[in-house]
């Protein structure tokens, strides 16, 4: 094929002069089309056409399997890959493959750490451009998802998912049941499994009444005679209903004697009780240990006995015994913060930290040394203490011979060596290679002198400079004899004097031991 029409600024050549000029729009930033609904533009027209089945909800590529729709055809090519399993595209650096090339390309970062799209607020990088739209709304403040039922609004469609379900309760997807708690509808559907395998038409059951014949042989009917006036869902006994119903009502009958808590099933209350009997009824075949509830055995299986991961994130290729933890983790990834302190408004991607956090507020330290008494808010920070009496130093440099105490206390000294500084101030581009120091230096710019002294009433933007400032009240005392002075060089001319005398008496005491030793025998 003819190509007359080559471009100046990358010699790509094309058959007409018009497929040049609309190809030199990459170059020069063109886009002549617009969308009128929204203002975004465009350098195709077919690409506006295809924006505008956005404002449109049209959708006319269709699947003869299943009846999706569409906006594009690609998109549909792509699904239809779902009936097939047909899987085109390969990783050339493992045996995973795909049924889209935008996957593979994504997967491949995995590989590689390619982290191309990037926050220009805080240049955190992300391997999607999805994940990064998602992540800004940490900047924004952008709440788009809200809750019709409560109004309360949330910045991820998962967040607003999960706390529907507080208002609808989880569905079962096979019968339609409805349960107020996730750990409930697990073990309803650990019993369609069973009932998959053991129930058939006739399963030679007996009963003592009827009645009681005429419940069980729903399960085999799928019959559902009661439903819910609220919300539409089908029960198959009128038991089953009034249960449901407590999701809408809110009733909560089922209460602790031992703390006051209060729940809407007897068998939630079962579970609860155990937090103050401490029984764990279910033992782990391999080792011994024992849990309280049926799931904590089974991720307690995955995690230490089987190796089991069957859950995988997208973003980074990690993987997890438990769905619960790969939604905690991806939080990394999105920058979804849904734990709030409503003291300060600080928020935390785990309810933990939270926990952790609300003992600055309340002052509570649960933690106490046995050697000295000194208290700590944090487990971790009791055992780094503790090592100040024992003197274990287990973390130990491979670039010179210092050892630690603390992991932190060892990654912040190998900066030392690396030159490493992660930590950079926002307003005049200075680096720190501690965030501590960086929070202490943002000062200067905030004008912010949160130590104030309670003689004077002056403030200072550093703690030392309030403990050096107190001084000039209390005076400057000695560590050795309790002696006070007005002037700092007045306490060192004093200290001169305990340093002179202390050489005295060592002196006296080395001449009295060489005159013993030289006493004859």
């Amino acid at each position: 094929w003819e190509r007359p029409h080559s471009c100046d600024e990358c010699g790509a050549a094309f058959n007409t002069l018009i497929t040049l000029q609309v190809h030199q729009r990459i170059h020069t930033g063109e886009k002549p089309y617009n969308c009128e609904e929204c203002g975004a533009v465009f350098a195709l027209s077919d690409t506006l056409k295809k924006h505008l089945r956005v404002h449109t909800g049209e959708k006319p590529y269709v699947c003869d399997e299943c009846g999706k729709q569409f906006t594009e055809s690609g998109s549909l090519r792509g699904h239809q890959r779902l009936h097939t399993g047909e899987k085109p595209y390969s990783c050339d650096l493992c045996d995973k493959t795909f049924a889209y090339l935008g996957a593979l390309k994504t997967h491949r970062r995995s590989h590689t750490g390619e982290k191309p799209y990037w926050c220009d607020k805080c240049n955190k990088t992300f391997t999607q451009r999805s994940s990064l739209n998602l992540y800004r709304r940490v900047h924004t403040g952008e709440r788009p998802f809200w809750c019709e039922t409560c109004g309360e609004t949330f910045v991820w469609q998962n967040s607003l998912k999960e706390h529907q379900l507080s208002h609808t309760g989880y569905p079962c997807s096979r019968c339609g049941d409805v349960f107020p708690d996730r750990s409930l509808l697990y073990n309803h559907n650990l019993g369609h499994r069973w009932r998959d395998k053991q129930v058939k038409r006739d399963c030679n059951k007996t009963f003592k009444s009827k009645h009681n014949l005429k419940l069980h042989q729903r399960i085999h009917t799928g019959e559902r005679p009661h439903s819910c006036d609220e919300c539409g869902a089908a029960f198959n006994t009128l038991i089953t209903l009034q249960v449901h119903q407590r999701i809408h009502t809110g009733e909560k009958p089922y209460s602790c004697e031992e703390c006051g808590a209060v729940f809407a099933l007897s068998d939630t209350l079962k579970k609860h009780l155990r937090v103050h009997t401490g029984e764990k009824p279910y033992v782990c075949d391999e080792c011994g240990k024992r849990f309280t509830e049926s799931g904590s055995l089974r991720g307690h299986q995955r995690l230490i006995h089987t190796g089991e991961r069957p859950h995988s994130c997208d973003e980074c290729g990690a993987a997890f015994n438990t769905l619960i933890t790969l939604q905690v983790h991806q939080r990394i990834h999105t920058g979804e913060k849904p734990y709030s302190c409503e003291e300060c408004g600080a928020v935390f991607a785990l309810s933990d930290t939270l926990k952790k956090h609300l003992r600055v507020h309340t002052g509570e330290k649960p933690y106490v040394c046995d050697e000295c008494g000194k208290r700590f808010t944090e487990s971790g920070s009791l055992r780094g203490h503790q090592r100040l009496h024992t003197g274990e130093k287990p973390y130990s440099c491979d670039l010179c011979d210092k050892t630690f105490a603390y992991l932190g206390a060892l990654k912040t000294h190998r900066r030392r060596h690396t030159g490493e500084k992660p930590y950079w101030c926002d307003k005049c581009n200075k680096t720190f290679t501690q965030r501590s120091s960086l929070n202490l230096h943002r000062r200067v710019h905030t004008g912010e002198r949160p130590f104030w002294c309670e003689t004077c009433g002056e403030t200072f933007v550093w703690q030392n400079s309030l403990k050096e400032h107190q001084l000039s009240h209390t005076g400057y005392p000695c560590s050795r004899c309790g002696d006070v002075f007005p002037d700092r060089s007045l306490l060192y001319n004093h200290n001169l004097g305990h340093r002179w005398r202390d050489k005295l008496v060592k002196r006296a005491m080395q001449k009295k031991a060489e005159a013993g030793n030289q006493q004859p025998v």
